[in-house]
């Protein structure tokens, strides 16, 4: 996949505890180049938000992390690193498959399987070799509540998630998501196929699951960012302009980019 040393030890960014360390990132698919030196810490439990305008490298680099680029032809790490909890997700003892139940992944699209509300939930931890159905239906029943879709499904566990709404459909994918304890989540513009009520109960799930989980958000909504997220990195043609604080970047941005790109006058 790449030419990267070997290492499993990630130099420490940032004092606070940092899940995902980017390390000086170059991505290419084929000869050209999108992402461009790449420097992020990703802080545990905490919501991370990337802006930007389309085609900046924002989804990118969230593929990058659980590997997922791995798929496309010519797509490769050319420099740098990528690390979860210190270790190298490309060093060579790393299982790919346990990668990606380590770091989950919510579409901009819901992607519910044409199965039964329980299985989606459950296809996770099958997948992952958990053959003991209690564990399983208390897992399932566990990550329905931590999504706040419980009440609303418990009765029809068994119906097809096809015939979920739109915003219980999103909720049904990031209970899939969880109910295999990831160390992150990785979120590409959950809501943008949302409406505004079904956006809210997206928020203000991140907001209560934020203090087990780290997401990493990528969203085109200002607005959104700003309520969502404690920090935010703002991207451009591959680079990452600025990263702050939420509050600080929002309110007194230190590049001219960045207040240009917030306050609608570019992007």
């Amino acid at each position: 996949m790449t030419d990267l040393a070997p290492t499993t030890e990630c130099t420490t960014l940032t004092p606070v505890a940092t899940a995902v360390a980017v390390e000086e990132v170059d991505f290419c698919y084929g000869s050209s180049r999108v992402l461009k030196n790449i420097s992020l810490p990703i802080e545990a439990n905490k919501v991370t938000a990337f802006i930007g305008p389309s085609g900046c490298g924002k989804s990118t680099l969230l593929r990058c992390i659980n590997r997922m680029n791995d798929e496309i032809p010519g797509a490769r790490i050319t420099k740098g690193r990528i690390c979860l909890h210190g270790e190298d997700i490309h060093g060579p003892d790393v299982d790919v498959v346990k990668l990606r139940s380590e770091v989950g992944m919510v579409f901009q699209k819901s992607n519910v399987f044409p199965r039964s509300i329980f299985e989606n939930v459950a296809y996770g931890l099958r997948v992952r070799g958990e053959r003991d159905g209690s564990v399983i239906e208390r897992s399932v029943e566990e990550a329905l509540k931590q999504s706040a879709l419980w009440d609303e499904v418990k009765d029809r566990l068994h119906e097809s998630g096809l015939g979920l709404s739109g915003g219980q459909q999103q909720r049904l994918c990031i209970a899939r998501a969880i109910a295999v304890k990831p160390n992150v989540v990785l979120m590409d513009e959950p809501c943008s196929a949302l409406d505004p009520i079904a956006t809210l109960k997206v928020e203000e799930l991140l907001w209560e699951l934020r203090s087990s989980y780290t997401f990493i958000v990528v969203t085109h909504s200002m607005q959104q960012a700003s309520r969502i997220s404690d920090r935010t990195a703002f991207f451009y043609m591959g680079e990452v302009v600025e990263y702050d604080l939420t509050n600080k970047m929002f309110t007194n941005p230190r590049e001219k980019r960045t207040e240009e790109y917030i306050s609608g006058r570019f992007g």
